[in-house]
């Protein structure tokens, strides 16, 4: 661990740990849950830009794109408790990609060959 964090990073940290107990945490690309403490830790360190496996540029990197995803409500602990963003739901201006996952996670089919306006349709039937 970096022996020095800031607040942000911090928090971060708190929260992929908060993901991993819950069973939230899936490894990149939202693939499998996350079972090994070992590697939720280091997820955790890299999302927090405190990695010292990673260049300083790197980390500074990583860490604007996981406060970024954060302000979004991508994170695994806000779609599991509801915090998603208002854009993101029944607002009707949802980007294929957010429409695509909703589509997956009904188990729409032939969803990966549809529109953005085809799966609004799809989404909205059911």
């Amino acid at each position: 661990m970096a022996s020095h964090q800031s607040k942000s990073q911090k928090e971060t940290v708190g929260r992929v740990m908060h993901e991993f107990k819950h069973g939230e945490l899936r490894t990149g690309g939202g693939g499998r849950k996350v079972k090994n403490p070992r590697q939720a830790v280091a997820i955790a360190l890299s999302e927090a830009g405190a990695s010292n496996r990673q260049s300083p540029g790197e980390n500074k990197r990583r860490l604007r794109q996981t406060k970024a995803k954060e302000r979004r409500g991508e994170t695994g602990q806000a779609e599991t408790e509801g915090k998603r963003s208002s854009r993101s739901h029944g607002s009707g201006d949802e980007t294929r990609a957010e429409l695509y996952r909703e589509a997956r996670q009904r188990g729409i089919p032939g969803r990966s060959k549809m529109s953005k306006s085809e799966l609004e349709r799809a989404v909205n039937q059911r």
